[in-house]
């Protein structure tokens, strides 16, 4: 939400109602598109879609404010979209509270005034401002968030379900027991089918980050090389999934409703779309066996936080540990299977 279409309804027509309208106008989150003069004009606005929200000021506001009482503003909002609504709520008290400090300064300068020969003197009020600050995504961009994430879900699509597919693909048709009888060994066969999918993870991984950066704008704060260096311990981790599912499978069906019985739970307890602390306790504590876990983390602390090997090695070392786990099983089984 960086530019907000607002309507603007003055019932008061006074300085200080016009005041409060310069406010808003010279905010960078709001552009004032249209006034309305009725109340159905001002619903109007907000039905065809011409302003997300309207400001309707009050009649008598100016006067309220000139006789230091509580001045009246409403503000009204399309709350079809909960999140955009919300967004701007905050954006308009900031501005109103900016507004209202102020009024505030203004009317306790008038009544602190003393007086020497050469003339009254207004007396200086000391005061504390509070200023928000908001780190690592300080415009609040919601792609800059998401956009990491989908980085890490279609890497783990990729790579889960073409790994599932390779063995499963030679028993359908019929060339396993060709490959068994060839001098290839069992850990030269398990290579050659997951070696060129690792490649194609890391080439998804490059993509898509030149796409995050170019299309949609999303700063690269962190070390590009240590994002490839986590993707590749990533795609190790896949593999090893991919590879176990194509040996307790049968057919490509079964392979594909294996891959997403993985990939659904993996990827809501990834912490893409929901924040894992505010899961239940006995999940929160399931979500360090998810792989997707800590590669979000890593992607999101790099882009967005530029975090390098110091902040992020509890993942690093976590993300290596897991891959290498499920790479030996799923290899022993998958020597097993064929001899």
């Amino acid at each position: 939400v960086e530019r907000v279409k607002l309507g603007w309804m003055d019932l008061d027509g006074g300085p200080v109602s016009r005041e409060l309208y310069d406010a808003f106008d010279a905010s960078r989150e709001f552009e004032v598109v249209a006034k309305a003069k009725t109340e159905q004009e001002a619903q109007a606005l907000v039905d065809r879609g011409e302003a997300q929200a309207v400001i309707r000021v009050a009649p008598g506001f100016s006067a309220d404010i000139a006789a230091q009482r509580q001045g009246q503003v409403q503000l009204l909002l399309d709350g079809a979209n909960s999140n955009t609504a919300a967004i701007i709520l905050s954006h308009a008290t900031g501005v109103t509270a900016g507004f209202n400090r102020r009024m505030l300064e203004r009317q306790q300068r008038a009544r602190l005034v003393d007086r020497t020969r050469e003339g009254p003197v207004l007396v200086r009020i000391p005061g504390v401002e509070a200023e928000r600050r908001v780190w690592f995504n300080p415009e609040l961009r919601s792609r800059n968030y998401f956009v990491p994430g989908v980085i890490v879900n279609v890497m783990t699509l990729v790579t889960l379900m073409l790994t599932a597919f390779s063995i499963v693909r030679e028993k359908e048709m019929g060339t396993m027991e060709q490959l068994m009888v060839t001098p290839v060994r069992p850990i030269e066969l398990m290579l050659g089918k997951t070696i060129p999918f690792a490649l194609v993870g890391l080439f998804d991984l490059l993509l898509l980050t030149g796409v995050a950066l170019a299309v949609f704008r999303i700063p690269l704060a962190g070390s590009f090389l240590l994002l490839v260096g986590a993707g590749v311990l990533f795609i190790l981790s896949m593999l090893g999934a991919g590879l176990f599912m194509s040996t307790i499978s049968h057919t490509q069906q079964q392979a594909m409703m294996a891959s997403f019985f993985f990939f659904q739970p993996a990827f809501t307890l990834s912490g893409f779309a929901f924040p894992i602390r505010n899961m239940p306790e006995p999940v929160q504590w399931l979500t360090y066996l998810n792989p997707l876990r800590y590669f979000m983390e890593i992607v999101r602390g790099v882009f967005l936080k530029g975090s390098g090997v110091a902040d992020l090695w509890p993942q690093l070392a976590a993300l290596a540990g897991m891959g290498v786990v499920i790479v030996v099983l799923s290899a022993r089984r998958f020597q097993k299977r064929l001899e």
